[in-house]
């Protein structure tokens, strides 16, 4: 591939912004500056820096971010910051876009992804990819309450029951469950209509992807290997 196609194609401009990044001698391979736009790159395990940051190439990207409270999954935020801010430009004009969204109090593991097919199988209704939750409730849930939980509730303006999976209590208040669906504020809706509330919520595993193995805090994202973005697929129950 032609280097100004191919750092355009990692979001490091237009092709003429690239070819000005390149004539500037901003851009290096080998550790040696390259002027000539037109250089030929195998893209194969190819990596080059752009004002002495070292990139690699690739295709698509698969990020797993961290993500803080007070911050929207979407890039035209209402009142609060947006998880796109956490990200750097060359990602944000490779225009990724978040797997599903997170309320901005809620905290945890989140997905972004400029593959269209990937984002398509995490998010599709028919996937069943299950979602672990941490949920701090404002009352201890009792034991007629999760059972409720367990067998599935029905919320207003929804089809079906929902159901909290592989329910677990952690401590007093403290509990653990999975979702396989993905309605508006469902996780939340769910312990309301068991008679309590939600204090705090925090997503810490998609699938087999869990936050914990992730080298980042909160705020902080990496970049996801193969392994590791197709642990997020895995189809956890069948229809």
């Amino acid at each position: 591939m032609q280097l100004d196609k191919l750092l355009q194609s990692q979001g490091f401009g237009t092709r003429k912004q690239c070819q000005i990044l390149i004539h500037r001698g901003h851009v290096s391979i080998n550790n040696d500056v390259v002027r000539d736009h037109k250089f030929r790159c195998n893209t194969q395990n190819f990596q080059f820096s752009v004002y002495g940051e070292e990139f690699s190439y690739r295709e698509k990207v698969y990020i797993a971010l961290n993500k803080p409270q007070g911050f929207e999954c979407s890039h035209r935020t209402q009142h609060h910051h947006s998880v796109f801010e956490l990200l750097p430009d060359h990602l944000i004009e490779r225009n990724v876009q978040s797997i599903g969204r997170l309320d901005q109090d809620t905290t945890g593991l989140l997905l972004l992804t400029d593959d269209g097919q990937y984002l398509h199988k995490l998010t599709h209704p028919k996937k069943h990819v299950l979602k672990y939750y941490q949920i701090h409730t404002a009352e201890p849930l009792s034991t007629d309450a999760i059972a409720q939980l367990q067998n599935g509730v029905e919320l207003r303006n929804e089809l079906g029951h929902f159901q909290a999976l592989n329910f677990e209590e952690i401590d007093q208040r403290l509990y653990r469950f999975a979702i396989s669906q993905g309605v508006y504020h469902q996780v939340k809706r769910m312990i309301a209509a068991v008679g309590n509330h939600v204090d705090a919520l925090h997503r810490d595993q998609i699938a087999e992807l869990k936050l914990e193995q992730l080298p980042i805090q909160s705020g902080e994202w990496c970049y996801l290997n193969e392994a590791e973005y197709q642990s997020a697929t895995v189809q956890n129950i069948t229809d």
